[in-house]
C-alpha cells in the first residue's frame, strides 16, 4: 500500500514527513513557501496518520520501508527529505538506509536517542472522545482541556477529527495501533546506522529534545551535519517560527 500525500509544485522533490499524531496537511502552509523555490513538495501521511492506510504493525524500520515504497511509486530518487519529531526519526533511519535517494537530510527537533514514553495523558484525552456523545469540535475540546491544557497542542490533536459522515465525527489516527505502540516512537535509531551527505539539524532554543549532550550522538551518525537553533521557539519550532525556521532551511538546500 502506498502512502497518501498532497503534492504541491513543480520541480525538485522535497518530501515532508510529520511528527506523531500529526499529518502532512500540518506542513500546508510552508509547503507552499517552499515550492516558490521551485521544489515539488510531498506532504507524506505516515502509515496510522492523516489518510494513509491503518495497520496493526508500528515500526521506525516500517516507516523507512513505506517511504521506499513511495518514492519508487513517484519514480524519486536525490529527495531533499525533512522530518519532524518522529517524522525525523523515519528520515534519518531512511537517509541511513536509501543513501542513494536522499540528496540532503533536514531533522527538526530530534537526536538519534532514546527518548522515554511522554505522551500517554495526550493518548488517554484522545481516548476520552466517545463520538456517540461527542458531537461538535467544540465538545472534542471540552473534553480533551481536562488532559491537556495548552491550546496550541488540543488545536494541533484537533486536526485529526473529520467528519466520518453527516453528524458523526472521528479520528483520522489509528489509536488503538498508536496507544499500543507508543514506545516505539522514542527507539533509538540503530547503532550501525550513518548518513554521510550533508545534514541539517534544527533545535528550537525553547525545546529540550536537542541538548548539548545530544551533538556527539548526532556527529557519529550524521559526520557531515550541523545544528542550528531556532530562536524564540520549543518543539513546534516550524510552526512558533515559521520564518526563521523557513529561512535556516532554505540556506541549507540551495
Amino acid at each position: 500500500m502506498i502512502l497518501h500525500s498532497n503534492v504541491i509544485g513543480e520541480g525538485n522533490p522535497f518530501i515532508i514527513l510529520h511528527g506523531f499524531l500529526g499529518m502532512g496537511d500540518n506542513w500546508k502552509t510552508l509547503a507552499r513557501k517552499f515550492s516558490e523555490s521551485s521544489f515539488q513538495v510531498h506532504l507524506v501521511d505516515q502509515r496510522n496518520h492523516g489518510r494513509s492506510f491503518h495497520s496493526d504493525e508500528f515500526d521506525y524500520e516500517l516507516l523507512a520501508e513505506d517511504l521506499m515504497h513511495y518514492c519508487q511509486s513517484k519514480g524519486m530518487s536525490e529527495i531533499i527529505l525533512l522530518g519532524h519529531s518522529m517524522g525525523g526519526k523515519t528520515a534519518m533511519l531512511f537517509a541511513s538506509k536509501y543513501p542513494d535517494l536522499v540528496k540532503k537530510l533536514i531533522v527538526a527537533d530530534i537526536s538519534p536517542r532514546y527518548y522515554p514514553v511522554h505522551h500517554d495523558v495526550i493518548l488517554e484525552g484522545l481516548s476520552q472522545l466517545d463520538f456517540s456523545f461527542v458531537k461538535t469540535r467544540l465538545e472534542a475540546d471540552q473534553v480533551l482541556e481536562e488532559y491537556v491544557p495548552q491550546i496550541g497542542v488540543r488545536q494541533f490533536l484537533l486536526k485529526n477529527l473529520y467528519w466520518v459522515y453527516k453528524g458523526e465525527l472521528g479520528l483520522r489516527i489509528n489509536l488503538e495501533v498508536l496507544k499500543e505502540n507508543v514506545s516505539e516512537v522514542g527507539e533509538a535509531l540503530p547503532a550501525h546506522a550513518v548518513f554521510e551527505k550533508e545534514t541539517l539539524f534544527l533545535r528550537g532554543d525553547r525545546s529540550e529534545y536537542i541538548g548539548e549532550a545530544d551533538e556527539a550522538i548526532i556527529n557519529s551518525h550524521f559526520p557531515n551535519s550541523e545544528i542550528v537553533t531556532i530562536t524564540k521557539a520549543g518543539h513546534w519550532l516550524h510552526a512558533e517560527n515559521p520564518t526563521e525556521f523557513y529561512d535556516a532551511v532554505i540556506k541549507f538546500v540551495n
